[in-house]
């Protein structure tokens, strides 16, 4: 009899699998602002280092206020001529009122004063909104944070003239949190949505190569609409980036696990074989001998194939040196990295 074929065998697993989908995405900051001046100044003072994390509300650059201080003054001087006016005009008012009944004023001096009073109160609510102008416009001298974030490369330096058609002075981006913009086959919709009403969708950032996790998070949206050319749906997902390490513009992958198999069979990939009657598995009896075991695969993910029937929890599967092997065949058990290459590529049988 020939002797035992070397084979590397792997035992069947039991337990709770997660069912996952996987799309390639962009990492984006979930907020990005471009910082730019409302108003013509020049930039008198930078407040930031390139890269620095800045918190919202902390100043960033600060525009000469001195003009803006003195259009403030102007408005603050032209409400309080205003306001000494309008006092005249009552007390004239005031004291012209009595004597209009004792026959003393006329009725045309008292519908002047009224009228100018009028006027009055319409020319201080002109200079409140003037004022009110001058603040915001003061206000915008400087410039600040919109939200917690990294500030990018500067754009303009001290002393030039910034404008509000300007480039804009820098990009602070929200790293922490971070969203992912990725896609999904259109057909996999009703699953995600289904898993979403379960509860929170679990999503794992991995890098581009899928062997590194890079961060965890959850599903926040699915699009409302797909792209019926490419047959895909856009989904974002936040993830909490303790670590930094999604950052805007790279690509990544994204697992969503969107249920969970109990008690589910699980095989290394290798093991199964296809044949002209579907999937197949080498069987590897108690005493060494292997037999052909029809299954039935759910799906494969991370190197591992779901088998939803065809084998039970600790049987013995060939995963390595299959070539060759017939029903009844005897093998034995060595290390990975021992089986010897006896495939038609190697043999010289095919290019």
């Amino acid at each position: 009899p020939p002797p035992p074929a070397p084979v590397v065998t792997a035992t069947v697993q039991q337990g709770d699998v997660p069912v996952l989908l996987t799309g390639l995405g962009t990492v984006q900051a979930l907020n990005a602002a471009t910082i730019r001046s409302q108003v013509t100044g020049q930039l008198e003072s930078v407040d930031f280092v390139e890269g620095q994390d800045v918190k919202r509300g902390d100043r960033l650059a600060q525009i000469d206020p001195r003009p803006f201080q003195a259009r403030l003054q102007q408005a603050q001087a032209q409400m309080s001529r205003d306001q000494a006016q309008l006092k005249n005009a009552q007390v004239n008012l005031g004291r012209n009122v009595p004597l209009l009944r004792k026959g003393f004023a006329t009725d045309q001096v008292v519908t002047d004063e009224q009228a100018a009073i009028a006027e009055q109160q319409a020319a201080l609510q002109s200079d409140e909104a003037a004022l009110d102008a001058a603040q915001v416009q003061l206000g915008y001298t400087t410039l600040s944070a919109p939200f917690d974030g990294v500030t990018g490369v500067r754009m303009l330096d001290v002393g030039n003239v910034i404008h509000p058609t300007d480039a804009g002075l820098v990009v602070v981006s929200q790293v922490q949190p971070i969203s992912v913009l990725f896609t999904l086959p259109a057909a996999d919709i009703r699953q995600v949505q289904d898993a979403m009403k379960r509860g929170e969708v679990k999503a794992v950032a991995l890098d581009q190569s899928g062997d590194t996790t890079l961060d965890t998070g959850r599903l926040l949206l699915v699009n409302n609409q797909a792209d019926p050319q490419t047959g895909t749906i856009q989904l974002k997902a936040v993830f909490p980036n303790g670590e930094r390490r999604l950052w805007p513009g790279v690509f990544v992958n994204v697992e969503l696990t969107i249920s969970v198999v109990e008690n589910g069979l699980t095989v290394p990939t290798d093991a199964v074989q296809l044949g002209p009657h579907g999937d197949y598995v080498y069987l590897v009896g108690s005493d060494k001998t292997v037999s052909v075991r029809p299954v039935q695969v759910g799906r494969r993910q991370h190197a591992r194939a779901l088998i939803t029937s065809g084998l039970a929890a600790g049987d013995a599967v060939v995963v390595a040196g299959q070539y060759g092997l017939t029903a009844n065949s005897k093998v034995v058990e060595v290390p990975l990295g021992q089986v010897p290459d006896t495939s038609p590529a190697a043999a010289g049988l095919l290019p």
